[in-house]
């Protein structure tokens, strides 16, 4: 078990990340209140500052996703089981994982009906009902539910039996535009996990053992965690007409001929909390970005006993002038901590800015601001404190990006000879680049030798030279792939 980290006097000690990042990782969704496991096997309870970063995740999001164009609706939880069959690969693909309702209390179901690991199923036959005319298309829907895999192996966030998420479900005239969508929607993730999460992420797609069970082909934005492991943070499926098949999704085109729609879906999950973790969080604990932070800012006034009260009262006018500026703050008033306690509890959630106030900070009319990210402190005048915090803000956005980049720039290599590649797999530490020749058997083989799945082909860089030779085969190489051990 991995060293402890403790402040004096603090309790809330959690594993040293550099030593056990397993457990650091479930010592900080724990300690830092962002969620717990559920009296339901497999399941958790998300905690409400948990949940706060879920909703400023989901809402920032959604603006993003409307802006495309997408409308939101919600459909069933549960999907008929003749439904979920008629997608042959489909059904296959997630069937060790699915929960069935076969009663109503004594009475046996005449189906039985799952409970949705996906959506494609139960969409695609109202799409069926919805969809006439070519002057129906595009239809673009999201839908933000939550839907049940039942896992055998569950981390906090990261893989739960249920879970939240999004999904975006589209139908097209044509297979350009389905095929646009597709990349376009992987966009709209890859730009929102840099700019509000500062996680920046690779644009791929999968292989064919890879992919969502029923696509013809799955892109993927993939992100390095603060270990060097991989996380598929968000996926985009061009469907093609499988489903549309499936569910008689048709339309009267202008020739006056019917035709199949073609689909696509997109989604991301809860389990962005855990990327945020651990991308961004260190040895004291969860560092949040300040666009997606519950709370960007904590006061916490130094409170005595000749001046409490008066602390207090100009500790709440700062609250109150920073909400003005659209900051989102707390003031910690909780006068049976003492101040070192507290500092250590919001390093510990991670909040991007901490400021302090005491007696002789307001009769110097300034106050103590430390940042998250790089621990620097500095004191700030309290006139104009508004307009500091949020460049400082901004400079916590920013920094926790270029960190970000900086460490996956340092541990990604290029590799061509096989015993390097399964040292570095090994290692655990690094994205190997390495040419594939595109086999399922060699990649089959690879994963079997070194536990390493090819994460994605990236859309930039992964195309192969002629004199590239397969990592383990010596076949000539068809691309470029990023292999690593992943979430």
């Amino acid at each position: 078990m991995g060293k402890k980290n403790k402040g004096k006097g603090f309790e809330g000690g959690i594993a040293s990340r550099a030593e056990d990042f397993s457990r650091w990782y479930i010592d900080v969704v724990k300690k830092a209140d962002l969620a717990d496991h559920s009296d339901v096997k497999g399941c958790m309870v998300i905690k409400p500052y948990g949940y706060g970063i879920w909703e400023n995740i989901q809402q920032s999001l959604d603006k993003r996703i409307k802006a495309t164009g997408h409308l939101n609706a919600y459909f069933p939880l549960f999907v008929p089981e003749s439904f979920l069959k008629k997608e042959a690969e489909h059904v296959e693909g997630f069937a060790p994982e699915v929960p069935w309702v076969t009663h109503v209390g004594e009475e046996p179901l005449d189906e039985r009906l799952a409970i949705r690991p996906t959506s494609e199923a139960i969409i695609g036959a109202t799409f069926a009902r919805w969809i006439q005319s070519y002057r129906d298309l595009p239809l673009l829907i999201n839908q933000w539910a939550n839907v049940v895999r039942w896992e055998k192996r569950t981390r906090l966030f990261l893989r739960t039996s249920e879970f939240l998420w999004q999904e975006g479900h589209t139908c097209h005239r044509t297979e350009a535009e389905a095929r646009e969508e597709t990349i376009k929607m992987l966009g709209v993730y890859h730009d929102f996990m840099r700019d509000e999460m500062a996680i920046p992420t690779i644009r791929g797609i999968k292989s064919e053992r890879e992919k969502f069970a029923g696509a013809v082909d799955t892109y993927t934005v993939e992100a390095m965690m603060g270990d060097g492991w991989a996380l598929q943070a968000g996926t985009s499926h061009f469907l093609g007409q499988n489903f549309a098949r499936a569910f008689e999704i048709k339309f009267l085109d202008e020739d006056n001929e019917h035709k199949f729609v073609h689909q696509t879906s997109w989604g991301v999950s809860t389990r962005l909390v855990g990327a945020l973790i651990m991308s961004h969080g260190d040895e004291k604990g969860l560092r949040v970005p300040p666009r997606i932070a519950p709370i960007q800012a904590v006061i916490i006034p130094i409170l005595r006993k000749d001046s409490a009260a008066a602390t207090l009262e100009v500790a709440n006018k700062m609250a109150d002038d920073l909400r003005a500026s659209d900051i989102r703050v707390k003031v910690d008033d909780r006068d049976w901590l003492n101040p070192g306690f507290k500092f250590h509890d919001w390093e510990l959630r991670g909040v991007p800015v901490r400021i302090e106030i005491g007696p002789r900070d307001i009769e110097a009319n300034q106050c103590m601001v430390a940042r998250r990210d790089t621990g620097e402190k500095e004191a700030l005048s309290l006139d104009g404190l508004a307009a500091k915090i949020t460049e400082m803000l901004d400079a916590v956005q920013a920094g926790l990006l270029a960190e970000a980049e900086a460490f996956r720039e340092a541990n990604t290599r290029e590799v061509r000879d096989f015993e390097e590649f399964k040292v570095l797999i090994a290692e655990g530490k690094t994205f190997v680049r390495a040419p594939w020749d595109g086999t399922t058997e060699t990649e089959d083989e690879i994963k079997a030798l070194t536990k390493a799945t090819i994460r994605c082909i990236p859309l930039e860089g992964g195309e192969a030279d002629r004199a590239d030779r397969d990592i383990l085969s010596g076949a000539p190489a068809k691309h470029i792939a990023i292999f690593a051990r992943a979430y």
